[in-house]
């Protein structure tokens, strides 16, 4: 079974700085990181393959150079092979155009039976990018996969988080999972694995290498547009109330009154 995964390299921070001008984060001296759901997704991803006893496991980024460091951080883990996907033509895509572009290097990595992709990413939030890459490929998905039970030939029986519980799913083959912590722990990288990943090529992608329609990527091939990006102003003041404690408490109460929370 060939088994792609698709992960993310995102700020390693929550100190972020916004560019007025463009409304995109400054990314220069952030330090970066893979993102934590992703990891869930190659560990499992790499689960699937031991228990298989075969198999290939390629991880899948989309992104600047810098992005490679995040893929070689999956190949340190332990993933066969990975690809990262850079272009200026991609810069400025939407959840719209990213899963197209994925979706493309999915279908020109080729004989892929899964798809496995973290929950969600913790810069966006969206957790659109999973499904819209399923839509694309013309998959079935499911969404926030906690337990993958049974692994067939045709089809996967997999366990999938609801808000009161769970349900069991038979999914036929080839298909995309969203994965949530619950699935598994992720493991720590060996030594031989991160001697490997830093001698590892990683081949890089662009729209000419997928044959990607011109119109469907980047900020071009993005319906979603951001207008503005900017941190919530709070105003705070103080008031110091005189007098005795008896005299400082009914002021108090008083002022209390009259904003209606007394």
């Amino acid at each position: 079974m060939k088994i792609a995964v698709c992960i993310k390299q995102v700020p390693a921070t929550t100190e972020v700085k916004i560019n007025p001008a463009t409304n995109t984060l400054i990314r220069e001296g952030i330090p970066n990181e893979v993102n934590p759901f992703d990891l869930y997704a190659i560990e499992e991803a790499l689960r699937i393959k031991e228990r298989l006893g075969s198999g290939t496991v390629v991880a899948l980024s989309m992104g600047p150079p810098q992005a490679a460091d995040a893929l070689r951080e999956a190949i340190a883990m332990g993933v066969d092979e990975a690809v990262l996907l850079s272009d200026r033509a991609f810069a400025g895509a939407d959840t719209l155009a990213t899963a197209y572009t994925l979706a493309k290097a999915i279908e020109k990595i080729g004989e892929v039976s899964l798809v496995l992709c973290g929950k969600q990413a913790v810069d966006g939030d969206t957790a659109q990018v999973g499904p819209e890459i399923a839509e694309n490929l013309g998959w079935p998905h499911v969404t926030y996969i906690r337990k993958i039970n049974e692994i067939g030939p045709s089809e996967i029986v997999v366990e999938r988080m609801t808000d009161d519980g769970y349900e069991r799913l038979a999914v036929s083959l080839p298909a995309l999972f969203t994965v949530v912590k619950e699935i598994n722990v992720p493991r720590l990288p060996g030594i031989k694995g991160q001697l490997r990943a830093k001698k590892a090529e990683i081949p890089v992608w662009t729209a000419a290498d997928l044959e990607v329609d011109p119109g469907r990527i980047g900020l071009t091939g993005s319906p979603t547009q951001v207008r503005k990006i900017f941190y919530p102003q709070h105003e705070t003041t103080a008031e110091m109330i005189e007098g005795s404690p008896a005299e400082q408490a009914a002021a108090l109460l008083e002022k209390l009154r009259g904003l209606g929370v007394a």
